[in-house]
């Protein structure tokens, strides 16, 4: 749901970023909020950054030259990092989208995440997890048409030399997130969780999970595929449905009761009865012997 009142900065590293998904990135963050400013930093003499030309102009986004001063070294970032901190400080926003596949933001990201303000990264399946992991919420390029971006599409040199092992992964398997998912979130008394609590735990937990990386454009249509769930509807107050859902086999804890009830009286009472019949056997064997006795005399 969009939150209009959330008012968000989009700054570009156009040096490590592909042009073509522009518009598809910001109907994306336009989810999170009004965006106030669109920055996009760069070396713009650089043919590298030609694409970029029409891109900026159609989505009024305000281009920041940044010359390469030194061989090597991006200077884009420090620009990025300088105005994100000054955009920081004058109070006039309340989240930030880092537009990079770049590690070199990872700083940045957490040091506005402990500030209280919101961080949506942008980037692709390349990005070191590092960065991925320092936003709130990270969406991969890849996802925002439902195809892989061609690697030379993305203009510019990757300042990382990260091995496959730090970069994000490919999505896990469902049934394992949804199913440790489940059993970390607030169930009721038949472990039905609602849609909602489960969303909001795959959020904090896992920044770049989407329900697009599985094939699917929402997190119920996801849910309802998966044959190791079973879900339900409900429909509340205004007539509005809400989805709920459990792993397969849990039984309700109205099967479960009686079965745990009803052992301990069986066994208690089969306990009582065998007291009982040794009780028996021994006020027996006690008359019998005080009668012989009896008789004898």
């Amino acid at each position: 749901m969009t939150d209009d009142s959330t008012r968000l900065a989009v700054l570009i590293d156009a040096d490590n970023t592909s042009s073509k998904l522009i518009k598809e990135m910001f109907e994306e963050l336009a989810g999170y909020g009004t965006i106030t400013v669109k920055r996009a930093y760069g070396d713009w003499t650089n043919p590298h950054l030609t694409g970029w030309r029409d891109v900026l102009l159609g989505n009024a986004i305000a281009p920041q030259q940044q010359f390469a001063y030194t061989y090597g070294k991006n200077a884009t970032d420090s620009a990025l990092i300088i105005d994100a901190m000054d955009l920081l400080y004058s109070g006039n926003v309340d989240g930030f989208a880092i537009v990079s596949s770049d590690s070199d933001f990872t700083p940045l990201a957490t040091r506005l995440r402990e500030s209280g303000k919101r961080v949506i990264g942008v980037g692709g399946r390349k990005t070191p997890k590092a960065f991925v992991e320092a936003c709130e919420k990270f969406v991969f390029t890849e996802v925002l048409t439902g195809v892989q971006t061609p690697p030379e599409t993305v203009t510019g040199t990757t300042t990382d030399s990260t091995t496959e092992s730090t970069k994000a992964d490919q999505p896990r398997p469902i049934q394992s997130v949804l199913t440790k998912a489940l059993n970390r979130v607030d169930t009721d008394d038949d472990d039905w969780a609602s849609l909602s609590a489960l969303g909001n735990h795959l959020n904090r937990t896992d920044p770049a999970f989407d329900a697009r990386n599985y094939g699917f454009g929402k997190l119920s249509e996801l849910v309802k595929a998966q044959p190791f769930l079973e879900t339900k509807t409900v429909i509340g107050a205004g007539g509005r449905g809400r989805l709920w859902l459990r792993l397969k086999g849990r039984r309700p804890a109205e099967e479960k009761a009686p079965v745990a009830v009803a052992e301990k009286p069986v066994k208690k009472a089969a306990a009582v009865k065998k007291v009982a019949k040794k009780a028996a056997k021994k006020t027996a064997a006690k008359t019998a012997k005080k009668a012989s006795g009896r008789s004898s005399a």
